[in-house]
């Protein structure tokens, strides 16, 4: 392989068509399901479809054999499906989603979430790195390759339109295409994150998660707060007693054992690495507000906090009037939408009964308290790397970003790993991704940092040839 002709294919390729097609792709509000649910009759969903596949088609003529595939299965988000013949029998999977999260408040005044806009090597706005694009970026490799005329196994590429919302789509079709998608020995998802933009990082393990609307009424109606506080119990400080039996409101610490796993030896030893190359950049790259502290001054547990501990997060409310609407009333009922992070190895479902047995037992007063769970998941811990597969990214590391590649955990899920391990227990996984320091996937000023991107698909072509050669010498 001829490292700069295929650097030089890939960089070329991103800047001629792939930044102007994610320019496009940005602009269509294709929110997931769980944030649109007339998404059907909206239609976006089908325009990010459309504009993907379009480009896609126009590059496989370049791609001997390669077919492409939008499966609908009735009632459900659409699924972009690829495959691209290789020699032999293995099977690369790539995925990837199209899907988006919700607009978000907080953009910059010249920001937007359905407003493309590049400022130097970043592109701002909604989805482009969380992660319309993975597509690209596979494609890109493949083609990089057959480019040199360098062979690679069979590759099947998966592109979900349900991911933000769980996945819960995805079991479904890869069901339905259980026959042609076949028994992958190497899963690439370009969905995870980044410590910098200075080396590639494999995510080493994902969290599950659990969560749901947890209410507290304790009047049919309000009433004025000067006749009834002191007599009736504040539906607030009810619902800030109930999460005080989930978490510790000094610490943030969860409470219950059953939340907690054995973080493996090796993922301490990694945490120790990565605070060790990460440094402060650990914390300092959210937008704190002056004189903020992260939780603790040990960088390796924080590490260990966001990737191996269960978190909660409090991230929506309900029963409350705005702050300029708010009288002196005792509000009937107090809401919260609770969103827990819980270890990878730790079931979501199970988390999630826990919490609602836990949340809506004996409720103080006698009030009215109903914990309606959500969406689940499970969270997943890859398995250890193949000799191969480990110096493959570390060459292609050294290669493309000039350093070591590194390992560390992520806080947040992609359910289809856990249920790719589950299916395919001796598929090796490359996970890595582009969402690194102040990319802020989910929120405001969201952006590709363009240059990662690039290299992460040189990254990818390189080790799925790697992946052929240590095939064809078994």
């Amino acid at each position: 392989m001829d490292t700069s002709r295929l650097s030089r294919f890939v960089g070329d390729l991103w800047d001629a068509e792939i930044v102007p097609q994610l320019v496009e792709y940005i602009r269509i509000p294709n929110k997931s399901p769980m944030f649109d649910k007339d998404w059907a009759s909206h239609g976006h969903m089908d325009a990010a479809v459309k504009l993907i596949a379009t480009w896609a088609r126009s590059k496989l003529g370049q791609l001997p054999g390669a077919t492409l595939d939008v499966v609908r299965l009735e009632g459900r988000t659409p699924l972009i499906y690829i495959e691209v013949p290789g020699p032999g029998e293995d099977t690369v999977l790539l995925y990837g989603h199209l899907d988006k999260q919700p607009e978000m408040t907080g953009w910059a005044d010249d920001l937007g979430p359905w407003k493309p806009v590049l400022k130097g090597d970043k592109l701002y706005g909604r989805g482009g790195a969380d992660d319309g694009y993975a597509i690209f970026g596979s494609l890109a490799a493949l083609l990089a390759l057959h480019e040199q005329g360098i062979p690679h196994a069979r590759c099947v590429i998966m592109i979900e339109a349900c991911e933000e919302s769980g996945s819960y789509d995805l079991p479904f079709y890869v069901d339905h295409l259980a026959p042609r998608i076949g028994s992958p020995t190497l899963v690439v998802c370009l969905d995870s994150g980044c410590g910098n933009y200075d080396q590639l990082w494999l995510t080493t393990s994902l969290r599950g998660m659990t969560g749901g609307n947890l209410e507290v009424q304790v009047l049919e109606e309000g009433v004025h707060s000067g006749d009834a506080s002191g007599v009736v119990p504040s539906s607030f400080r009810i619902l800030r007693e109930l999460l005080s039996r989930l978490e510790d409101p000094a610490t943030g610490k969860i409470k219950p054992k059953e939340l907690y796993v054995e973080v493996p030896a090796e993922r301490i030893e990694q945490a120790k690495a990565s605070a060790d190359v990460l440094g402060t950049d650990i914390f300092s790259k959210f937008p704190r507000v002056e004189g903020m502290q992260p939780v603790t001054d040990d960088l390796a547990e924080l590490v260990l906090n966001r990737t191996w501990r269960p978190q909660l997060a409090v991230t929506g409310i309900g029963g409350m009037p705005s702050l300029d609407s708010a009288g002196n009333v005792l509000r009937p009922f107090t809401a919260v939408k609770l969103s827990l992070r819980v270890p990878p190895t730790l079931s979501g479902a199970k988390a999630g009964t826990l919490v609602k047995q836990l949340l809506e037992a004996d409720p103080p007063y006698g009030a009215k308290v109903s914990f309606t769970l959500g969406k689940d998941s499970s969270g997943w811990n890859a398995p250890a790397l193949s000799p191969w597969l480990a110096e493959a990214v570390n060459g292609a590391s050294q290669h493309y970003f000039g350093a070591p590649a590194t390992y560390m955990g992520e806080g947040g899920s992609i359910p289809f790993m856990g249920m790719l391990g589950e299916k395919f227990p001796q598929a090796q996984f490359l996970i890595t991704g582009v969402l690194g320091p102040h990319s802020n996937a989910h929120g405001p000023n969201e952006f590709l940092h363009i240059p990662t991107g690039k290299k992460v698909s040189m990254v990818v072509a390189e080790v799925v040839a790697r992946h052929h050669q240590q095939g064809s010498k078994a």
